[in-house]
Order: structure tokens, then sequence, then C-alpha cells
């Protein structure tokens, strides 16, 4: 059967095995937009590492838990996002002012919302951890 949103799937395969208190847990298929929603949780501590490994199949990523995420998700249609609406959307999706980010494409690149904030650019809506 074919996958519809591999970000979803990506990001439930992570809250589940956060929920069940797995130590890793593998994502596929490794697409360049999911390796760097985990670059960004990476840098953010929400995961320990993650390394992307060729099955000849799309590939995988294994991703070592840190079990920090208590909920994350793909925001789904894309969301247009300008900075000015981004307090919206935090309150929205997260569940305090400084809990969680918000995983916004940008012209700049993918990015958490604190950066994007920073850098003054908006873009569409990915996703969000906390």
């Amino acid at each position: 059967m074919a996958r519809l949103n591999t970000v979803a799937d990506a990001m439930s395969t992570l809250k589940n095995a956060s929920d069940t208190g797995r130590a890793e847990c593998i994502v596929q298929p490794a697409g360049r937009l999911i390796g760097e929603l985990l670059r960004i949780m990476k840098e953010a501590g929400y995961i320990k590492e993650y390394t992307r490994i060729e099955d000849g199949r799309g590939g995988q990523f294994k991703v070592v838990m840190s079990g920090l995420i208590n909920k994350c998700g793909c925001i789904s249609p894309r969301y247009s996002v300008s900075l000015d609406e981004m307090e919206y959307w935090e309150q929205l999706y997260l569940p305090s002012k400084n809990i969680g980010m918000l995983m916004i494409s940008t012209s700049k690149g993918v990015m958490g919302h604190h950066d994007a904030r920073r850098n003054g650019v908006g873009g569409e809506l990915l996703g969000y951890v906390y």
C-alpha cells in the first residue's frame, strides 16, 4: 500500500517508540525532509542521534531515543505562517510558551520556530514536538 504522508508516519513512529519506552526505533522511508526534521529534533535534544541506513528500498533512519518526547505530530495541511502569525500557531499546537517547538520549512531551510523568528522568516508548518 502506498504511503500518503511519510512525515506523519515518521512522527507517529517516534511517538509510539517514546510512549513504549524503546531505546531506538526505525523510521522509513528515509527522505530528505524527514532527515531535516530529525536533525532539528537532535539539536533540540529530543532524540540522541540518528543514522541513515541504505537498504535499496528508500532507506531507513535508525533513531536513538532520549525519552524526552511527550508528543509529536505532523501538521497537515502544511499551513503557511508569517512571522506575525507564529504566536497563534504556538498557542494552537504547543502546551506552553517555552515548551516544545514547531518545525517550519522556510526559504532558508527547515528550522524550528525559535530560529525562524530569530531570522525573521516565515514558511510552512511541518510538525511539532514537545
